[in-house]
């Protein structure tokens, strides 16, 4: 089905004007979302990309419906896999909780951008080339093995743009609201917070290496592409509030999306075989084999999420993680005076401590034998008892 240029003009201004209504009605003044707003929004936005789905599968019929849900799902999956980058970096960066949702928002943006920009050069590519499908299906290969290699917790914090704007931009010490700029001493000088969104925007393209590659693999529709995209990141800065301290628990989150990448790596290698014009490939001429349906693709990522989801919410490693984690940085921010100027969201932070640490008694010790920091762990948790103690001791 062609997507008529009015369409097309219809729904880029209707994405930025869910954006546009973001950020006036709910970031523009910094504040810390509370769970039932996060909740609420997130179920909006969800429900906003499932309508659209529909309309989708009414007027473009059943095989447009389905490559779009397809899409949707696998780009939602990918997006919350990155939140896991963002929670990271924000805390790599000290930013105060009551404007991550200005560094999120920004970071959404910038993420469909760039990756409209890759949509729309990944389409001149399939038209050009047909063999591209090999070289997306290999990207998809590698991305899925990557995933299963056991990497530092940190690691990903500490990448080539962060270095790099490190190195070449002078920034303050401290932030100032959530200002890009600040005086300091007389002098004009960036904040961290530009410092952030730099960082927030390169690892922004890095994901789209690998989430075009992959919905290119589902439909090469470049309307469906686009929109499922776009509408896999709307709700992303609520949905990063809603579930944060419930990342960690997500432990199996990694081999679900390497088996869901990998399969459609191989979708696209079959795709590409059987379309094939490489003369070093079977003389130039399009190979035999079966072609994976979208009803299929559809049936596997639904069903690898779920188990991944389920496997990792009925485990006791996984309970133990998030608590052990979520302890340590609650502990850390409450220690951080720079953390937040709202005393509510203190207190907050220091009940879900409090919470945490009650949580933490009552795992088995086998489980927390294997964070090799627990001891540190409890120290920095009774440092921020001691914190609150002189607080309301003064």
């Amino acid at each position: 089905m062609t997507v008529s240029p009015t369409i097309w003009a219809i729904t880029i201004v209707v994405i930025f004007a869910l954006l546009a209504f973001d950020y006036f009605f709910h970031i523009r003044k910094a504040h810390v979302p509370q769970l039932k707003e996060a909740a609420i929004w997130s179920s909006i936005y969800v429900a906003i990309a499932v309508i659209f789905g529909l309309l989708v599968l009414f007027f473009g019929g059943g095989q447009m419906g389905k490559e779009y849900f397809a899409g949707y799902i696998t780009e939602k999956a990918l997006s919350v896999d990155n939140l896991f980058v963002f929670l990271i970096i924000m805390a790599s960066f000290r930013v105060p909780r009551e404007d991550q949702q200005k560094v999120l928002l920004f970071g959404i943006v910038f993420a469909l951008i760039a990756r409209t920009g890759f949509i729309f050069l990944g389409a001149a590519l399939i038209n050009t080339f047909s063999w591209i499908f090999y070289a997306f299906g290999l990207i998809l290969l590698l991305t899925a093995g990557n995933l299963l290699k056991p990497e530092d917790s940190n690691s990903e914090a500490d990448n080539f743009v962060i270095r790099l704007s490190r190195r070449f931009l002078r920034t303050s010490d401290h932030y100032d609201g959530d200002k890009l700029f600040t005086v300091v001493d007389g002098k004009k000088m960036l904040t961290p917070m530009l410092l952030v969104m730099i960082a927030i925007g390169g690892t922004d393209i890095l994901f789209a290496l690998d989430s075009i590659p992959a919905i290119f693999g589902l439909t090469q529709n470049v309307y469906i592409v686009f929109t499922a995209t776009a509408f896999s990141l709307m709700g992303l800065r609520q949905l990063y509030f809603l579930i944060d301290g419930l990342l960690d628990r997500l432990i199996y989150l990694a081999y679900g999306l390497a088996a869901i990448l990998g399969f459609i790596g191989v979708k696209l290698i079959l795709h590409a075989l059987h379309e094939n014009n490489l003369p070093i490939i079977n003389d130039g001429q399009p190979v035999p084999v079966m072609e994976v349906t979208i009803e299929l693709s559809l049936s596997v990522i639904i069903g690898v999420l779920a188990l991944t989801v389920l496997a990792s919410l009925m485990s006791k490693a996984g309970k133990a993680l998030k608590s052990i984690n979520n302890a340590r940085r609650h502990a850390a921010n409450y220690l951080d005076l720079a953390y937040t100027a709202d005393q509510g969201e203190r207190e907050r932070v220091y009940a879900a401590l409090v919470a945490e640490e009650s949580q933490l008694n009552r795992i088995d010790k086998k489980y927390l034998e294997k964070a090799k920091d627990i001891d540190q762990i409890r120290l920095l948790v009774a440092e921020a008892h001691t914190k609150h103690r002189q607080h309301y001791s003064i």
